[in-house]
């Protein structure tokens, strides 16, 4: 395509030749000639000639920037033309142009790239956002301003955001409207969403194209809405669809960054037009709030004064972006030269050689300095008034952003950002914290939709094509209650369609569908091929006794489960009686009799303990104490202990105990009379591992998944198979066994055998159930229908419905509840440990306080043979068991006794102290005498 718009180029191009020598200047230029090249009239066009206007003012203004060069861009009208632009492009190849800015549109940008590939001058545009202009391809084509792989990106969010699968791109079919689209589908892919339809326009469409086109879309599923446009004629399509009525309730209408462009520029739109959008969603490039950016805006109305006779002209973010663009360049080229860059060119041989003839191309010259050159562009790191400026090893800005913006009444409201870095967000990206991408963390604002609701819609309809579903459904032969096809009035009845028909009338929509039978009637038509007839488009669903499996779901999807079932084995069992020497074991499990055992002799010795000191019945020879401790304990199980408790807390163990034997007396008494009188079933197939050990023949019913499984999986031989198909077959298969040409037992699905065994009690599923499955509806891949009928699926089973639906068709009969089907469950301990956690604890509990009123009775009365034995500490140990073994009684008769002792001793001390002081006296009155009669003398 690019070759091709070269040699049309060859042959239009009729310039006039220069002198092909090199041609060298000085290091540092007074001008460096630069090139721009867009359309000046268009939305973009006008709004980006001003700004690059106002930078060409503010960088040949600051000396600081170049050095004193000045900067000279001389712009270019492309006029809406792509071939005009080539022109345009080539011509500033003839006049020493270092770099061009530019072009506008992507067209365009492909052809020019491949001449900026050869001649190696920079193309930098501020406007192309087309993602396949890639660096391999064309290494010389620089986007200042965000790719469309991160629009698309923030567009595949918001619809996975709000649950949609698939939309409709409705896109201008050229390179910028097709690639677009190309990368949207890659990033739904990646969230695992898809374009179900794509609807393409002409370049230039009127109103007759667009029509036709959204005429198309209105007959398709999806009511989500993606459009890629031109600002020039995008809002002509909601002037379209607001008359075929599509921009009311249940659509969704998604538009690129070309509506905030138009709104931006052109605001406020006329009322009319803006009528024709209220409700859509639609992106704007984020840029930061900055002190540069409000100074920039603040200029605008003055930069624009006079430019336009048709009213204000507003600032869109092209127009940011190209200022920031030469200002990029400005510092490039102030580095270019820094590096001891110089402006030259010499000739391209490749074009000499084109010298005859009348095109003149070898008037092109290759640009010496543009490797140098654009590796400074690339390496700019600055900061503009759209934020930072600088590139990603990809040759993308940094940190790519946009605001999410619903149009509401006359004007717009933000309801979010995007961002590679946060995601989906209702705060601006903030680049210094750590990115948190949870899907529980994005989120936007409220949103009004189109039909004025807050609603979120569903996002897609049933066409609008008169044509009905096909929902296979299959003919049984077998197990009718399930499904039954009356072929006289070809009507369906049975469990499974009563619960597709409930669901169905659970939708807020209508659903037109017409069951169409699958079988001959004769044989259980296998539901791998019924589900394949999904898979090829013969079917759009189908309905009935569908187990979900892996083969099946890799085919088509399923709805939530209606029913669980499951593989199981049914075997003929015998009725016997559980009579046996040892039967009155059975009750209690090993663990349930040893910890039983173990409490009763805990609690006896427990009780001997607290009683010892107190009662004569616990005391005696060691002899007699064990055997009472033993005796004690056992008989407490028949409540015919003879011996008397009198302390509060030996009493108290004992009541707890007690109530614990009654509880286990009750419930050893019920489990051994059930053993010994309930019927047990008996079956020589214990379960699937006795099956698949034995070479027995196994049946199972015909058309069923369970083969599969027992050859695929259990590796059975398809030689021990025998298909089945009416329950009376598995009955006579049964009675008959292996040795009569039958079979050992049938394996097959829960739900079927529930239904064989409700009037054959003869038969009894063995073993546990060995697969998980559930029964559901199957439809295309990727159909909305299952999503919505697995919640009209889930609504029915908490409301009962789904409940009674079984009991209607399924209900059990008279084999159903007879206790012979279960054997009785064996006692165990995790049913009685709460009783002997509280016995154990009260056992606990007594001896603490126990053992603290011996340590207080020991220090009270045995202090002083405490004191007396010294500080050996067996001799303490010695003292302090004695002390434990004897009565109470004689413990406090001891004590009254030593007590009375020290009182009479310490009375006769007092005595004999008196009679000593009196004879003191008497003896010092004496000596006083005789040495008064001394001294008469």
């Amino acid at each position: 395509m690019n070759i091709v718009w070269l040699l049309v180029l060859m042959v239009f191009y009729n310039g006039v030749a220069s002198n092909g020598g090199s041609t060298n200047v000085s290091t540092r230029p007074e001008f460096v000639n630069v090139g721009a090249v867009f359309s000046f009239n268009s939305i973009v066009g006008k709004v980006a000639k001003v700004a690059i206007e106002a930078a060409i003012e503010d960088v040949n203004s600051d000396p600081a920037v170049l050095g004193g060069t000045k900067m000279i861009v001389q712009m270019q009208d492309s006029n809406y033309s792509g071939f005009l632009g080539i022109v345009e492009a080539l011509r500033f190849m003839e006049k020493d142009t270092v770099a061009i800015i530019g072009p506008q549109n992507a067209v365009t940008a492909h052809v020019i790239s491949h001449i900026a590939n050869e001649l190696q001058v920079p193309l930098l545009s501020f406007s192309v956002t087309d993602p396949t202009l890639s660096s391999l391809q064309f290494p010389f084509f620089v986007r200042t301003t965000q790719n469309d792989l991160h629009q698309m990106a923030a567009v595949a969010a918001m619809i996975d955001h709000y649950g949609w699968k698939e939309v409709i791109a409705l896109y201008v079919d050229d390179d910028y409207g097709r690639n677009g689209i190309a990368a949207l589908g890659d990033m739904l892919a990646e969230r695992r969403c898809k374009i179900s339809y794509k609807a393409p326009l002409v370049l230039d469409p009127n109103q007759s194209n667009i029509t036709d086109l959204l005429v198309k879309v209105a007959l398709t599923e999806s009511r989500i809405i993606v459009l890629h446009a031109y600002a020039g004629w995008g809002p002509q399509v909601f002037t379209v669809a607001k008359y075929l009525g599509m921009m009311g309730t249940g659509y969704v209408w998604i538009a690129t960054h070309w509506l905030t462009t138009q709104i931006d520029t052109n605001s406020p739109l006329p009322s009319s037009m803006m009528d024709d959008m209220q409700g859509v969603l639609t992106l704007r490039m984020y840029t930061p709030e900055t002190e540069l950016k409000r100074k920039f805006v603040s200029r605008w109305s003055n930069l624009t004064s006079g430019q336009t006779s048709k009213g204000k002209l507003g600032l869109n973010a092209y127009g940011l972006y190209a200022y920031d663009t030469v200002w990029l360049l400005a510092h490039a080229i102030n580095a270019f030269f820094d590096q001891g860059g110089n402006i030259s060119f010499s000739n391209d041989s490749r074009l000499t050689q084109l010298r005859r003839g009348d095109l003149n191309l070898d008037a092109m010259s290759i640009f010496n300095g543009g490797n140098l050159l654009l590796r400074n562009i690339l390496q700019v790191n600055m900061t503009g008034i759209t934020g930072p400026v600088k590139f990603t090893p990809d040759r993308n800005l940094i940190h790519p952003a946009f605001e999410i913006i619903n149009v509401i009444g006359t004007g717009i409201r933000k309801i979010g950002y995007w961002s590679n870095y946060s995601g989906l967000s209702v705060v601006p990206p903030e680049y210094t914290k750590p990115p948190n991408r949870s899907s529980s963390n994005e989120s936007l604002y409220g949103v009004i939709w189109p039909g004025q609701t807050t609603q979120k819609p569903r996002g897609w309809v049933f066409p609008n094509n008169g044509r009905h579903l096909k929902i296979g459904v299959p003919k049984r032969v077998s197990f009718r209650e399930f499904v039954s096809y009356a072929e006289g009035n070809d009507m369906f009845t049975g469990y499974c369609i009563d619960v597709f028909t409930a669901a169905l009338n659970m939708l807020p929509y209508a659903v037109p569908y017409k069951l169409i039978p699958f079988g001959d009637g004769v044989k259980n038509p296998t539901t791998t091929e019924l589900v394949h007839k999904i898979q090829t488009g013969e079917f759009d669903g189908a309905i009935g006794d569908i187990a979900i499996i892996t083969n099946l779901t890799r085919m088509a999807d399923f709805t939530q489960p209606f029913i669980e079932s499951g593989l199981v084995v049914v075997a003929p069992v015998r009725t016997t009686l559980n009579s046996n020497p040892w039967a009155f074991l059975r009750p209690f499990n090993p663990m349930m009799w040893g910890v039983t055992a173990a409490f009763f002799l805990i609690v006896g010795t427990v009780v001997w303990i607290l009683e010892h000191r107190l009662n004569d019945d616990f005391r005696g020879p060691p002899k007699k104490q064990i055997v009472t401790i033993l005796w004690f304990s056992f008989s407490t199980w028949f409540f015919a202990h003879r011996e008397n408790t009198v302390s509060t807390l030996g009493r108290l163990v004992l009541i707890i105990w007690l109530f614990v034997v009654l509880i286990i007396n009750s419930s050893y008494t019920a489990s051994l009379t059930s053993i010994l009188t309930v019927q047990q079933l008996s079956s020589s197939i214990k379960g699937l591992d006795t099956l698949l050990a034995s070479n027995d023949p196994i049946g199972y019913q015909q058309g069923s998944f369970a083969r599969g499984y027992l050859t695929g999986e259990l590796n059975v031989d398809e030689s021990r198979l025998v298909p089945l198909i009416m329950p009376d077959d598995y009955a006579k298969a049964l009675k008959d066994g292996p040795q009569r040409g039958g079979v050992a037992a049938v394996i097959d699905e829960r739900a079927y055998i529930e239904l064989f065994l409700a009037s054959r009690c003869d038969f009894s599923i063995v073993g546990q159930e060995f697969t998980k499955t559930g029964w559901g509806f199957a439809f295309a891949r990727d159909s909305p229908l299952s999503v919505d009928m697995s919640t009209a699926i889930l609504k029915l089973s908490e409301n009962g419905d789904l409940q009674r639906i079984h009991d209607k068709w399924l209900i059990s009969r008279s084999c159903a509840s007879q206790a012979a089907k279960l054997q009785v469950d064996r006692l165990q301990l995790k049913s009685f440990w709460g009783l002997f956690v509280l016995c154990g604890s009260a056992c606990f509990l007594a001896l603490i306080i126990y053992f603290i009123n011996m340590l207080r009775q020991f220090s009270k009365h045995y202090t002083e043979e405490v004191i007396s034995a010294g500080s050996s500490t067996s001799a303490r140990l010695q003292t302090f068991i004695s002390f434990v073994d004897k009565k109470e009684e004689e413990v406090k008769s001891r004590s009254k006794r030593r007590q009375m002792e020290r009182m009479s001793n310490r009375s006769a001390s007092e005595d004999e102290s008196m009679h000593n002081s009196k004879r003191r006296h008497i003896d010092q009155s004496s000596s006083r005498m005789s040495l008064d009669n001394g001294d008469n003398a």
